[in-house]
């Protein structure tokens, strides 16, 4: 794979640690700052709102500006955002914070795919995505277990402090390794633009996106107080399941990713949304012992984000057929789209925790990823039709 992809890959692994790193630290920051977990549990919502606003409309401003110039500039926003946590006086201070760094985060990912997929040939597109989104399974691997070490002993701000070191380091690795003269899409007019938001079969997949990692993060954005207080582990603990979670996830999206070239995108999401929600719906049960926690948590990072490379895949498949002058931007609100199941996921959790207990938010997550699953059939047998009207 090409050496530009790499630096992709590098960044997303920043990307990766800074988004994800706060589930580890919820209960930390709940008490450092003397608001509810719920409250805390918020600022997984609010990152995500900053990158679903990023996503498509920091693509379409800059959808004229060079590639590398945009990715350089994503990755001087991520520092400054990462910095301002780090110093954040005050609850509505690092609110500000993730949403600034939600910002840097939608645009990146939006154009990486684009990218990515372009420095390979066609049969090889959701294998490149699912490398490039490896950054981020690497990140669950080891910056988030590590970030939430580094929170439980030096303080939930230092954590952020090591993340805008790496954002740093990504950006220079960006600046070496990514070539000047990327393939540059000729840019959407706003009508074009327009389309993407009105065309039913690319609301179809960001509907399929939106429930698919909203199931998931009902229960994952809790993930932390329920192995604390449902299960009974100790907080030192946690950092350690979070390896053991990451390392699943690393396994699972490159499987994703494979799938998905092998089979199609609508076949492996069957699949995978299929698994979920068995996992989920076995894991409100399964919470309540450590041993079971941690196998049910193991089979669950297979799964939880093997639906990335054909979820992206299958935007950009359909954007071609549909809005093909406005590719980038259909992709920049797929990735708008994960991040509003992020929030919605983690808004939902929240109000579970607040009115019912932890419990229940696995087997509600599992109700979600059921309707993903219901979607996901409903926009294959459609591709169908249309072939079959062909």
């Amino acid at each position: 794979m090409p050496l530009a992809l790499w630096a992709l890959t590098l960044s997303a692994f920043a990307i990766g640690t800074t988004e994800f790193v706060i589930v580890g630290l919820v209960p930390s920051i709940a008490n450092d700052l003397g608001v509810s977990l719920p409250s805390a549990g918020l600022l997984v919502s609010l990152y995500a709102v900053g990158v679903a606003i990023g996503a498509p409309v920091l693509t379409a401003l800059t959808g004229r500006w060079n590639r590398k110039i945009v990715l350089i500039s994503l990755m001087g926003l991520f520092v400054v955002g990462n910095l301002l946590a780090w110093q954040a006086p005050s609850y509505e201070t690092l609110i500000l914070a993730r949403i600034l760094t939600g910002l840097a985060h939608g645009v990146f990912f939006s154009i990486g795919s684009m990218i990515a997929t372009s420095l390979v040939s066609k049969d090889k597109e959701a294998s490149a995505i699912a490398i490039m989104f490896t950054g981020l399974t690497v990140a669950l691997v080891t910056g988030v277990p590590l970030g939430t070490w580094i929170g439980q002993h030096f303080g939930w701000r230092a954590t952020f402090l090591v993340v805008s070191l790496l954002g740093l380091i990504a950006l220079l690795g960006s600046a070496i390794l990514v070539p000047k003269n990327l393939k540059q899409s000729i840019p959407a007019t706003f009508k074009e633009q327009l389309q993407v938001i009105v065309k039913p079969r690319l609301l179809l997949v960001y509907l399929m996106t939106i429930l698919g990692y909203g199931g998931t993060f009902t229960a994952f954005t809790y993930v932390a107080p329920i192995l604390e207080q449902q299960t009974g582990f100790v907080p030192s603990a946690i950092s350690l399941i979070m390896l053991v979670y990451g390392v699943s996830v690393a396994v699972g999206n490159i499987w994703g990713g494979k799938l998905a070239d092998k089979r199609g995108p609508i076949s492996a999401l069957s699949i995978i949304f299929s698994a979920l929600t068995i996992i989920l719906l076995a894991f409100t049960f399964t919470m309540e012992s450590k041993v079971a926690a941690v196998l049910t948590i193991l089979i669950w990072g297979a799964f939880a984000f093997g639906n990335v490379p054909g979820l992206q895949l299958y935007v950009v498949k359909q954007a071609q057929k549909h809005t093909p002058n406005a590719v980038d931007v259909a992709s920049g609100l797929n990735i708008a789209a994960f991040n509003i199941g992020i929030a919605l996921g983690s808004i939902i959790g929240g109000s579970v925790v607040e009115g019912m207990s932890l419990q229940d938010t696995a087997w509600i997550g599992a109700a979600i990823s059921a309707l993903a699953l219901i979607v996901t059939r409903y926009s294959g047998m459609l591709d169908k039709r249309e072939i079959q009207r062909v």
